[in-house]
């Protein structure tokens, strides 16, 4: 009887989810129910997995509509007619064109038109598949028009939108905050009417029962619906089922690749590698994942092709075949990864590839994939669903009901006490509660792809954001649950870094052999990377850069690679937060401390010393020493990964797992620390193979690096950096040798470039010069060679008075040799401040006259507050601008001479971490430079703290207590104080 009913998916409208709707309806006995939301299928496959749960039929719709305003309805009679309204809706919106008044003629899906909206349209002719729809506030109107011979195409249209008058509350403030105006002005046409709930199905066949053909037809449209996909457990994907002409053919070229794989990759062929092919052969093809392993390839060889670095990671990096296969460069023999982890027939959730690309190429690989394989529109993104947080929901709720910013900004950062909150304030803050984690709009899923064998339309309808890109309405929970599985596409810098690295490597050091960042062995042996690695020298280069993996590094005197995948592991919150993380590192250090460990624990992680490190760690703890299956275990994987669904099951699991482990006779004591410690990896963990990933692309920065720091460092400066700022890369590239030049008209492009040792920084780095005028200055070089003065500059480059001074404080004329304040007066005098866009090049230059100028003094700390002003740092060591000069302090190479005395350093604040004890107060790790340009850590224990807050960015003089843990010195700080700096007025 229900044929329109909305979901929160009918964003900013519905009010509660699709499993709340079918629970109102089995609540209110319909054995029927169609979910119709506004322009949005988001919610379709989860209400037809959920229906099937309560034994309530499904069907599925659209409301279509512009704005508010409802246009009609759309039922699909079978996957046929899902297909045809989600083909429909997706063109309306990639096209941004308005729902038309009138539904084209669709072969499997009925149409009801509201019986108000008839009247406007005057609609005369209805095919078989069109309706009527009468509203409960029409059923006195229909009886006196003129539709009214028309019986057999009137059904019941009666809207569920609401559960009761908060719900109704609820909806008003979505539809104000969707048009963006006060709640008081938001017009009633904008809203649903407040009868739109749902009825017990004898009440609502009371309202009809005076028409009972409309009772009638309604059954007859609701039977005539059917709608079916495959959720159970093993189901069939619904991925691209042939890579290339058959089946057969696909397995014979898998195999002519893993053989051509095999030569590249090993030297000596093993009976445990062959095996290992054959047994990973096997497996794919009768899971039918062929297909998926080609399709990866495929992208990897057009991304090579192109140039562009990758690396696969997760635990696809434990197939041999997708080593082979040139998708990942671990290798699973060497690091005793076993297949499982990534694929078997025991997994409840699908396998799939992690493949990072540079940020900068990243967009390219994707419309090759759009390009390659969705030619029949089989190819989408992901969604996710943007939901209300808490700040986002105060402040839209705030601004519906008029409140000023500033009440507004203290109510959303919850500064208040809630017994001063008025009557507004009160309901602001109730109200933000209940659309907390509600759907606000639909956004894109970092990385996931979907390659469908049919098109994505048959599961969804799609939208297009800015990019480009066709994205399908639902999540990645929703695409496994039907059997789509996606292909992870993503970008991040680090690659961007080796790419570039690497072109200026050949572009600087002339006939240079190429060097194969894919020959991981070669890196990982190299004595001096490692030694790199065992001293944490590591600026730069990926994630083992962050204070916290410089600090496990010197503590485990990591110096292989085996070492960096464990402590790529060991650095997750979840082994520090169970303490293993201080256990892991006791007993490498102590051979005799690795007596502790359970002997079955001891015997499958002799690796890691009987401690769980990977996620494989907690599915052999839980397959062997809990006797859980292969299943549950992987129940347990997906909750560490903060992937499952269901809470219900993961403590399903955790109570068979405790009892299991008390049945086999384990003392409560240990089954309860182990517990502790499987829980403890929940949304943490890593599998060992993403590891080792991980620790790949940090031994091919690392190589970089050691052997062209100066071009890596540059490549570092021109892809963003990472964990720390711009000016500490620079500090560096000093350290490293490196002759750092400011910005120049005749040198620089737009990133930084280098020149044997000189570097010069890139036009990019300057605050205040406008992104078309530094190009134009480089391409008027290009084309007319090197700029000869300030006059000439300013004839052949059209700029303006902003963009030049930014230039001229920078010291980008130093070439002059001219003062740069007397070349700012010449600017002043010469340049028009109304700079028009023309790029039209002078016929002749006007002749300037040069201005007698008196003598103009720079002082040296004039030229330091421009550096601060325009790039955000001094160029110059800022030790050299304290006001007054320290007679007597330590240095960073002192430290290992006064373990644990006290002493007083000075340091060039880095960076700060906070975080909380467990008596939930602030303390926080710290991290400097000191004069020489060394590195300081610090900690900052709670009544430090608070006692000596951090007061931005500059010089602190610390009094501390050298601390060494694990041969790691740090700074235990006891008292701080920020140090002037000398005032910019004087010299």
């Amino acid at each position: 009887m229900l044929i329109n009913c909305h979901s929160y998916y009918s964003l900013r409208y519905g009010t509660y989810s699709e499993k709340e709707l079918l629970r109102l309806a089995e609540l209110y006995n319909y054995k029927t129910v169609a979910l119709t939301d506004i322009n949005n299928t988001s919610a379709c496959l989860s209400f037809i997995r959920n229906a099937k749960v309560l034994n309530i039929k499904p069907v599925v719709g659209i409301d279509f509509r512009n704005g508010a305003q409802q246009e009609f309805v759309a039922l699909a009679k079978n996957n046929k007619g899902f297909h045809e309204i989600n083909h429909f809706l997706s063109f309306h919106l990639h096209e941004k064109k308005a729902i038309p008044e009138l539904a084209p003629q669709f072969k499997d899906v009925y149409i009801i038109y509201p019986f108000e909206k008839l009247l406007l349209l005057d609609k005369r002719e209805f095919s078989d598949n069109e309706f009527i729809g009468v509203e409960l506030k029409d059923l006195r109107k229909i009886q006196f028009s003129e539709y009214f011979d028309l019986k057999e195409k009137m059904i019941i249209l009666h809207s569920v939108t609401f559960r009761n008058k908060k719900d109704f509350n609820i909806h008003r403030l979505f539809r104000a905050i969707d048009n963006n105006i006060l709640l008081s002005k938001l017009p009633k046409t904008e809203e649903a009417l407040d009868s739109h709930k749902m009825f017990d199905i004898e009440n609502l066949q009371a309202y009809y029962k005076d028409f009972p053909f409309i009772i009638e037809n309604t059954e007859m449209i609701l039977a005539n619906c059917t709608i079916d996909f495959d959720f159970s457990d093993n189901r069939k994907h619904q991925n691209k089922l042939k890579y290339g002409v058959s089946a057969n053919e696909d397995e014979k070229q898998l195999r002519q690749l893993c053989e051509k794989g095999l030569k590249y990759r090993y030297k000596k062929i093993t009976p445990d590698i062959t095996a290992r092919i054959e047994k990973e052969l096997g497996l794919i093809k009768k899971m039918d994942f062929i297909p998926f392993f080609l399709v990866n390839w495929d992208i990897i060889e057009y991304a090579q092709r192109k140039g562009y670095f990758h690396i696969g990671r997760g635990s696809g990096a434990n197939s041999i075949v997708a080593y082979l296969l040139g998708i990942t460069d671990v290798d699973p023999i060497d690091l005793d990864l076993y297949f499982e982890r990534f694929m078997n027939l025991y997994r409840v959730n699908p396998p799939d590839f992690d493949i990072d690309f540079s940020w900068r190429d990243r967009e390219d690989v994707t419309r090759y994939i759009f390009e390659r394989f969705g030619d029949s529109g089989q190819v989408s993104l992901l969604a996710t669903y943007n939901t209300f947080k808490h700040k986002a929901a105060v402040r839209e709720i705030g601004k519906v009901f008029g409140l000023p910013k500033a009440e507004i900004d203290r109510l959303s950062n919850k500064k208040y006490d809630p017994n001063t909150l008025d009557q507004f304030s009160l309901l602001v803050h109730k109200y933000a509660l209940y659309i907390q984690g509600m759907p606000n709009y639909l956004s894109v899923h970092a990385g996931g792809v979907l390659i469908s064998e049919k098109p994505i339309h048959y599961f969804s309808a799609t939208f297009l954001p800015p990019k480009g890109f066709p994205v399908a309405q639902f999540d990645m929970h929703v695409a496994e649950d039907v059997g789509l599985y996606k292909y992870d596409i993503l970008g991040q810098r680090g690659l961007g870094k080796i790419k570039d690295a690497l072109q200026l490597v050949y572009k600087n050091n002339k006939g240079i052999a190429p060097i194969d960042i894919h020959d991981v062995q070669r890196f990982i042996k190299d004595e001096k990377v490692n030694k790199m690695v065992s001293e944490a020298a590591c600026i730069g280069c990926f994630y083992v850069e962050s204070p916290a993996m410089r600090m496990l590094l010197k503590k485990l005197s990591v110096d292989n690679y085996l070492g960096l995948v464990a402590a790529s592991s060991i650095i997750r919150p979840g082994v520090a937060k169970s303490g293993m993380m201080r256990e892991y590192i006791l007993r490498h250090k102590n051979v005799e401390r690795r007596k502790l460990a359970h002997p079955v624990l001891w015997e499958l992680m002799k690796e890691t010393y009987g401690i769980m490190v990977y996620q494989e760690d907690v599915i052999k703890v839980a397959h062997h020493f809990a006797g859980l299956d292969l299943g549950k275990a992987d129940v347990l994987r997906r909750g560490m990964s903060g992937k499952f669904r269901s809470r219900e099951e993961f403590q399903s699991v955790k109570d068979e797992f405790i009892n299991n482990c008390k049945e086999k006779g384990y003392a409560d004591e240990m089954v309860q620390e182990i517990w502790t410690q499987v829980e403890s990896f929940a949304g943490y963990a890593f599998a060992k193979g993403h590891s080792a990933s991980y620790a790949i692309e940090s031994y091919q920065s690392l190589y970089l690096k050691c052997y062209y720091p100066l071009e890596y460092m540059v490549a570092v400066l021109n892809n963003g950096g990472g964990f720390y700022s711009t000016e500490m890369y620079i500090h560096e590239t000093r350290q490293l040798g490196g002759n750092v030049h400011p910005p120049c008209v005749n040198n620089s492009e737009y990133e930084t470039t280098i020149q044997g040792k000189d570097i010069y920084l890139g036009f990019q780095l300057l605050h205040g010069l406008d992104y078309k005028v530094a190009l134009k200055i480089i391409a008027e070089r290009a084309k007319n060679g090197n700029y000869q003065s300030l006059n000439d500059f300013i004839n052949r480059v059209i700029v303006g008075v902003e963009s030049l001074e930014t230039l001229i404080r920078i010291n980008a004329f130093r070439f002059t040799k001219i003062n740069k304040r007397k070349l700012l007066w010449e600017a002043l005098l010469k340049v028009n401040k109304k700079v028009t866009n023309t790029t039209q090049q002078k016929l002749f230059y006007p002749e300037t006259k040069n201005f007698v100028l008196p003598d103009l003094n720079l002082t040296a700390l004039e030229n330091i507050k421009d550096d601060i002003e325009i790039l955000g740092f001094p160029q110059c060591n800022p030790f050299s601008l304290l006001k007054e000069k320290p007679s007597a302090y330590f240095l960073a190479k002192h430290l290992k001479d006064y373990i644990n005395k006290s002493i007083i350093v000075y340091g060039y604040l880095v960076t700060i971490k906070t975080t909380k004890t467990s008596n939930n107060k602030y303390m926080y790790f710290g991290t400097f430079i000191d004069k020489e340009g060394f590195w300081l850590d610090t900690v900052h224990f709670p009544p430090v703290a608070s006692k000596y807050p951090f007061r931005g960015k500059g010089i602190y003089k610390m009094c501390a207590k050298v601390v060494s843990e694990f041969d790691f010195l740090s700074l235990e700080v006891l008292q701080m104080e920020k140090m002037p700096y000398v005032n910019f007025g004087e010299d």
